[in-house]
């Protein structure tokens, strides 16, 4: 991972035209070259790890990354202003959009990635799977033409043979892809898939190819330069995969035979010739899981034109700074090393932890992260973008860091993962930290049997509907409760004549013998009753009959969250005065699942409603989440407008129910 030892630095300056943890990445990679660095950050990220590691931050615009991250002008008049040498993309947001490398170049700015030309020959995925064909690799049998309109589309869907993937065709990541089972839900799965892929990547053209049952994503790193050098660096398996996005990655592949990597590694560096290309890439191919990795058992999928977000895998088993290499191929620099002095070198395997709720189809969360903490040790890395205090907000991916293991075997590797999992706390926000650890320790994990669809197969046993830990609740409010009594002692003193608050009709916190009373508390937002005895060995608390059990808590905004085992739960007292009827809040109330834009409303006020029924879509993050009815009934009442911004919680509708449909609680 050190630098090559040249004593010239590639480039004077670099723009990072990104954010989180990548730009704090490429940061590290850039100082230790002797160049110098220039962040830029959006009104969200005022306060952002990477505006302050860089030597210099220029403030780049609104928060929606559409206003500043992804205005193109705004980075280009900066790198400008600044005198930079150069701009790197990071992974996301512009990094495969040829006309930022355009721009660039115009400015007399280098960009640290391949060519305008194959940026565009790859990012069409489409034009890319034609181009793959004439090269002799294997692609996935599909259409992947200009025509766009349904009922052809549905036709070649047809002739393919159901099931079908519906995939953008200018971007990935899983991003406007679904996957359809028969021909009834072709229309309503095209439609969505297009809206999303024109959020994402502005262009909502899409490709359809034929489903591979039991598929396994395994990918190549390639590097090329400007002198005809092409290589390989491996392959990482990428199969562990939620909502078609990649959550656990590792290299080499489980069960990988040197015939197979042979001929994957072969094609990805014939895909890289065939796009004329130079800087660091990753050519994606799916394999039959069902019969194990065989040479001629895999289809090329598409090439990402930039660096990978798991590329710490890659790092780990060959040695080699990636972005290190990306600064001097763009510098004109030949590839150091042969195809023969690259080593792979023990296992790796990196794990995304996400600010999001597994039990809860893996919405995203958000929030102020009160509490975060990392491992550390022989084999441990951690990229992460964020720190203790920063705020996940609704305008960005929602992930908080990449928890990395690197061993001499597989088993090893993920022993350390799994150990670094359970030494990693992260509160405020919901995350799968829990999910993860059930996932690394999973059997079909460990054995290396994991295809695309394993987590949403055995999504009921590793991330099971969690209920509120009341024993760790329990805890939770002796800590309030010893709390409050102290504050209420410590204003007694200051204003003995002021009535001191409902808590005092107990006069528990001075009284010496037993005694027992019942106090309203709100877990995870609902409420429900705690009963607290305070003697003489201090307070003593009991919540739906479980007694407190000791775990870590972490104080937020007037609450306590008790944290074991990656799950959080919430708790805060409800003082008597305050208490209010929750009954507003019936099975009946449509509730925004999480920050978002209210993408439509396809409902209105006195309208009949069938369970099942989409009644709202929010989009997050740039993933929609549709929301449907839970029983038959009518909408009574319309809260807000399609095009809202909505809070986690919002009231969207309310649908009353037909009596014979109420949903059962």
């Amino acid at each position: 991972m050190s630098p090559a030892g040249k004593t010239k630095p590639p480039f004077e300056s670099v723009l990072i035209a990104n954010r989180g943890e990548i730009a704090v990445r490429i940061i590290r990679t850039a100082k230790a070259l002797g160049i110098r660095t220039i962040a830029v950050f959006s009104e969200a990220d005022r306060d952002a790890p990477h505006a302050r590691l860089a030597d210099e931050a220029h403030f780049i615009g609104p928060s929606p990354a559409r206003d500043s991250y992804l205005d193109i002008m705004r980075l280009i008049e900066t790198a400008r202003a600044t005198k930079a040498s150069c701009l790197h993309p990071g992974y996301g947001f512009l990094s495969e959009r040829a006309e930022l490398a355009e721009a660039c170049k115009a400015a007399g700015v280098v960009f640290v990635g391949p060519s305008p030309a194959a940026i565009r020959a790859m990012g069409d995925k489409s034009a890319a799977k034609t181009l793959m064909q004439k090269a002799g690799v294997p692609v996935v049998p599909g259409y992947h033409g200009e025509r766009q309109d349904g009922a052809f589309l549905k036709q070649k869907a047809y002739e393919l043979g159901y099931p079908v993937a519906i995939k953008a065709a200018a971007g990935g990541g899983g991003k406007g892809m679904r996957r359809v089972e028969k021909a009834l839900d072709f229309d309503p799965a095209l439609a969505a898939a297009s809206r999303e892929a024109e959020a994402a990547f502005g262009d909502k053209r899409v490709l359809i190819e034929k489903w591979i049952e039991s598929p396994r994503h395994i990918e190549v790193q390639i590097f090329a330069d400007t002198h005809g050098n092409v290589l390989h660096l491996f392959e990482r398996d990428c199969s562990a995969q939620r909502r078609h996005q990649k959550v656990i990655e590792e290299s080499p592949a489980p069960g990988m035979n040197e015939e197979t990597r042979a001929a994957m590694t072969k094609a990805a560096v014939e895909a890289a010739r065939a796009a004329n290309y130079a800087g660091a890439g990753t050519v994606e191919f799916i394999a039959d899981g069902k019969r194990g990795l065989r040479p001629d058992g895999f289809w090329f999928l598409e090439m990402n034109t930039r660096l990978q977000v798991e590329h710490p895998v890659t790092e780990a088993v060959t040695g080699i700074d990636l972005v290190e290499w990306q600064f001097r191929v763009a510098a004109g620099e030949p590839i150091a090393l042969t195809q023969n002095g690259i080593k792979l070198s023990g296992h790796a395997v990196e794990a995304r932890l996400y600010a999001e709720e597994p039990e809860r189809g893996f919405l995203p969360s958000t929030g102020k992260l009160v509490a975060l903490q990392f491992p550390s040790g022989d084999g441990i890395r951690v990229d992460t973008g964020v720190e203790q205090g920063s705020e996940v907000t609704q305008f960005y991916d929602p992930m908080i860091a990449k928890i990395v293991a690197h061993a001499s075997t597989r088993d090893e590797a993920f022993d350390r993962l799994g150990h670094a999992l359970k030494k990693t706390l992260a509160a405020g926000p919901k995350t799968n930290l829990a999910f993860l650890s059930a996932l690394v320790a999973s059997q079909a994990m460990r054995k290396g049997e994991v295809d695309t669809g394993y987590i949403e197969r055995d999504i009921a046993n590793l991330a099971p509907a969690h209920a509120p830990d009341f024993s760790a609740a329990a805890f939770a409010v002796e800590e309030l409760v010893r709390r409050e009594g102290e504050r209420l002692r410590q204003r007694a003193r200051r204003r003995s004549s002021e009535p001191v608050s409902p808590w005092d009709q107990t006069d528990a916190f001075g009284f010496s013998g037993a005694r027992e009373t019942e106090i309203a508390v709100r877990i995870n937002g609902e409420k429900t009753k705690a009963r607290v005895t305070f003697g003489p060995g201090g307070v003593r608390a009991s919540v739906g009959g479980k007694s407190a059990a000791d775990c870590l808590l972490v104080d937020m905004d007037g609450s306590i969250v008790a944290v074991i085992e990656g799950h959080q739960t919430t708790v805060k007292l409800e003082p008597a005065e305050s208490a209010q009827d929750d009954q507003a809040q019936s099975d009946g109330v449509i509730l925004a699942p999480m920050h978002g834009k209210l993408l439509s409303l396809p409902v209105r006020k006195g309208e009949a409603v069938k369970k099942g029924q989409v009644l709202a879509v929010v989009e997050a993050m740039k993933m929609e989440h549709a929301l449907t009815a839970p029983a038959d009934g009518t909408v009574a009442e319309v809260s807000v407008l399609a095009g809202d911004q909505v809070k986690e919680g919002a009231r969207l509708l309310l649908v009353e129910f037909t009596l014979a449909t109420v949903p059962e609680k």
